[in-house]
């Protein structure tokens, strides 16, 4: 207890996350962080007008599918996010969540769920290049990813 609050599991994750898992295992660039950190600041303050709960006195539970799909939902809706930028927000997000279920098994089942929700996947990019391929090839019809380049 400091301070009067009560930490819940998700402030100590939140900072592991970023001094433990970003900076010493990752190597992460300063850009991502800086990108994650941001998301994670936007996600707890879309979560704080919501409930009216600080950062400090969040729990997993808190965090549920129902609250990320409307968090990511709030991106696109409410300040006019790309699908790009919504993406790049849910990937911070699943990978916030995946440390969290390593570190804390005893919430993995709902940590899970909620990085998983199909409803997070609402948005289609609005070209046809999938987002999902690393080097941005388009999909053609069948699911392949072979393209006919004139010249090669």
């Amino acid at each position: 207890m400091a301070g009067g609050t009560v930490m819940t599991l998700i402030a100590p994750a939140v900072q592991a996350f970023f001094t433990d898992r970003l900076l010493r295992q990752r190597q992460t660039s300063p850009q991502t962080i800086a990108s994650y950190r941001d998301t994670l600041r936007l996600l707890l303050t879309f979560v704080h007008q919501r409930t009216g709960k600080m950062p400090a006195q969040l729990g997993w539970d808190d965090l549920d599918a129902t609250t990320i799909s409307a968090f990511l939902n709030h991106l696109e809706d409410e300040r006019h996010n790309s699908t790009r930028t919504r993406n790049l927000r849910l990937t911070a997000i699943r990978s916030l969540f995946s440390y969290a279920a390593l570190r804390h098994p005893e919430h993995a089942l709902l940590i899970q769920r909620a990085a998983r929700h199909h409803r997070w996947s609402r948005c289609q990019p609005d070209h046809h290049l999938d987002s999902r391929i690393p080097d941005g090839r388009a999909r053609q019809a069948g699911g392949s990813t072979d393209l006919h380049r004139p010249g090669t």
